[in-house]
């Protein structure tokens, strides 16, 4: 008479063939690792005082970017950069200048981020003072000429002033919005008599 561990061995040498089967499949499928180092998000160049200018179709200035330092990453095409300041003009505007201590370029440009000390300032206008918004960050798009943050923001013209919680600038058309928690006092300018 057998015993039932006789057949044991041929289940435990088809279980381990299929174990086998399974691991060697699953290591022909791992992806290889590139060594190239393209990723790894380290710098491909440094520049020092640098502008950059981008014109219209008509050769117009759009806006102006300057900063003493940038660090640029090829991995993503995103660049650092040190105490940037954006200056964007629009026809028949005042030109608006944004600064901060430290900016963030996403790939293409197409998107800057300011943080630390961020002041927005739209030049005088006629009469009218300069209007300067003081907060902790800001995210502006400068081909579509827009700006926004959802932190804290004091808006001061004159001696009118404006506190708020969140802000979109459309400086297309002018309209600076404010999103909550709005608190401000205006005084209407002194007209010559």
């Amino acid at each position: 008479m057998r015993s039932g561990s006789g057949q044991f061995y041929p289940i435990a040498l088809l279980v381990l063939f299929a174990a086998l089967s399974f691991w060697l499949q699953h290591v022909i499928d791992l992806p290889t690792s590139r060594h190239d180092g393209k990723t790894r998000h380290d710098p491909d160049s440094f520049v020092e005082n640098f502008t950059v200018r981008r014109f219209d179709v008509d050769g117009l200035l759009r806006y102006r970017l300057d900063s003493p330092k940038m660090i640029h990453y090829g991995d993503d095409d995103t660049s650092l950069i040190e105490r940037p300041q954006l200056v964007r003009t629009h026809p028949g505007t005042p030109d608006m200048t944004l600064v901060g201590e430290h900016g963030f370029v996403a790939a293409e440009g197409e998107t800057v981020f300011f943080w630390d000390n961020v002041v927005a300032t739209k030049n005088s206008s006629g009469s009218r003072p300069p209007m300067i918004a003081n907060m902790p960050d800001l995210t502006v798009q400068p081909d579509a000429g827009i700006a926004f943050t959802d932190s804290s923001i004091e808006v001061t013209q004159g001696p009118s002033w404006t506190r708020g919680v969140g802000m979109h600038l459309d400086q297309n058309t002018g309209v600076l919005v404010i999103k909550s928690q709005v608190t401000g006092q205006y005084l209407r300018p002194k007209t010559a008599r």
